[in-house]
This record gives structure tokens, C-alpha cells and sequence, in this order.
């Protein structure tokens, strides 16, 4: 029995015209350790609930694998998040994840990422999560897909925007000790996703959807 056997997300990749998504390996937690230290955002602004990226080296390390770990070992049926490796040219360049609680009632997923700083600015953003919403519209039958960013965040929420994506409320988020932000969550429903020119390739998605439902 081989590991993809044993772990049958471990199978799966969605391959979009730029970018492969695999569920993420322990082998690729040292190049996204790399790829967070080299910059994600702006320091001056905080985009995650979480402040993860304020801390240092080391413990940003022990803390990204600690979180992905216990996020693999929570999968089961009724509630799961998977993290995506997304690779560019072979090369580790963020991760993008996606969520769903009760999925066989709610047919919602959520999702949310982080991209390098060096690879922001053409499309790969946009990229990546439109690989997730076709593998979860057109393999998981999900009906919608919801996720959020901070107000500020115009990137993002361009993305969202450029998907049909819809606003679909307003709240407080804390993000530091010291700042707190307005956080707009957006919804969109299956019929409006504003699909690419481009198909997804996938692999191992038969094993994969067979585990997370």
C-alpha cells in the first residue's frame, strides 16, 4: 500500500494553464517556510485573522507546520479543511485552502490563502482560486462558495469580485493586539461563478472526494 493509498488526498492535483494545487506534503513545508519569510503582504497591515507572519523565523516555521498538521488531522466527513501547495513552475509560492463544515447540507466550502510577494500582481491569485471553486462546483457539488479580506484589501477582493463573487455582509475583525478592521465576507452561488477560457486537469479526484464525503 503506497502513501496516496493510506492518505487519498495526498493523490489529488488540480492543474490549471500556470499552476499545479496539491494537497500539502511534509516535504513542502520548508520551501513555504521560505516563501512566508520572504514576504506576503505589506508589514504595515495585517490581512489574516491570525497575525502568523509577525513572528519570527523560527517560530513562524514550527507554527505554520504545527497548524497544517492539525488541519490534516481534523479531516473527516462532516468538517474538514484541506491546504493546497501551490506550486508555480515546480517552485512552492503559497498555499490556498478551503473549508466546509457539514458539506452534505450545507453544500458550502470556504476558502482563503496567501501568496508571495514576488509572484502578486498577475493573475496567479486568481488562478489558484478559480481551481478550487471548479474542483468544488464540478467535483464536490458544492452550491456555494463564501470567503472574506479585509476591507483594505482591494486585491483581494477584486479576485472575489472578478469571480461573481457578492458582498454579503460586514464585521469587526481583529487582527493585532493594536488594530482592529472591517472584514467584508462575500458569497458566491454556483450558477454566478464567472467561469475561465481555460479547463482544470485534475488527478486522484474520485479518491479524494470519496474521503472528504
Amino acid at each position: 500500500m503506497d502513501l496516496d493509498q493510506v492518505w487519498p488526498l495526498f493523490g489529488l492535483r488540480l492543474i490549471t494553464p500556470r499552476l499545479e494545487l496539491r494537497p500539502l506534503r511534509d516535504e513542502d513545508l520548508p520551501g513555504l517556510v521560505d516563501v512566508a519569510l520572504s514576504g506576503v503582504h505589506d508589514p504595515a497591515r495585517m490581512p489574516f485573522g491570525v497575525p502568523w507572519t509577525d513572528a519570527e523565523p523560527t517560530t513562524l516555521a514550527h507554527s505554520l507546520a504545527q497548524y497544517h498538521w492539525k488541519l490534516r488531522s481534523g479531516v473527516s466527513p462532516d468538517s474538514w479543511g484541506v491546504s493546497f501547495t501551490v506550486l508555480h513552475h515546480g517552485t512552492p509560492v503559497g498555499v490556498q485552502e478551503l473549508h466546509a463544515r457539514r458539506f452534505a447540507a450545507r453544500k458550502t466550502v470556504e476558502s482563503g490563502s496567501w501568496l508571495a510577494l514576488a509572484h502578486q500582481g498577475n493573475g496567479l491569485g486568481t488562478e489558484m482560486r478559480t481551481a478550487l471553486l471548479l474542483f468544488s462546483f464540478d467535483h464536490l457539488g458544492a452550491e456555494w462558495a463564501e470567503s472574506s479580506a479585509a476591507a483594505w484589501n482591494e486585491a483581494s477582493l477584486r479576485v472575489s469580485q472578478k469571480l461573481g463573487y457578492e458582498v454579503n455582509g460586514v464585521s469587526r475583525a481583529q487582527t493585532r493586539a493594536d488594530e482592529v478592521v472591517d472584514e467584508v465576507r462575500v458569497r458566491l452561488r454556483r450558477e454566478d461563478f464567472a467561469r475561465p477560457n481555460w479547463s482544470l486537469t485534475t488527478e486522484g479526484v474520485e479518491a479524494a472526494t470519496e474521503f472528504l464525503m
